[in-house]
């Protein structure tokens, strides 16, 4: 028969790192201040053509932030960590050469926001 008092028996799992409430605040006031730097940016800060670079700049780093405290991979494995730093590489390998595609079709793009800018 177990013993309900006896808690010893964890299976090989390790207790998971409890966050305190002052950096679980600070997280989420650092996704908070990401967001309203994006939407300022978008409103009031003309890039001419660098917005969705600095849109995706923003997104990776709130990506980061979660998966490192909400998440708890800043106390993970080092292994952890070097996975999610070769997807993010491999994630923005495939999106840059998608975006260096897209140029070979920008004639028939800016055709069509010419042709639906004169019917507005």
């Amino acid at each position: 028969m177990s013993d309900p008092t006896n808690h010893t028996n964890d299976h090989g799992h390790g207790l998971s790192h409890v966050m305190s409430i002052p950096m679980m605040l600070g997280t989420f006031a650092g996704l908070i201040a990401l967001t309203g730097l994006t939407v300022f940016i978008a409103e009031e800060v003309e890039l001419n053509g660098l917005d969705i670079w600095v849109a995706m700049v923003i997104a990776t780093a709130k990506a980061l932030l979660v998966a490192a405290f909400f998440m708890h991979l800043w106390y993970d494995k080092a292994f952890n960590v070097l996975l999610l730093i070769f997807s993010l590489f491999f994630v923005s390998l495939f999106f840059g050469a998608t975006l260096l595609d897209s140029e070979q079709y920008e004639p028939q793009i800016q055709k069509y926001y010419n042709a639906t800018a004169k019917t507005e």
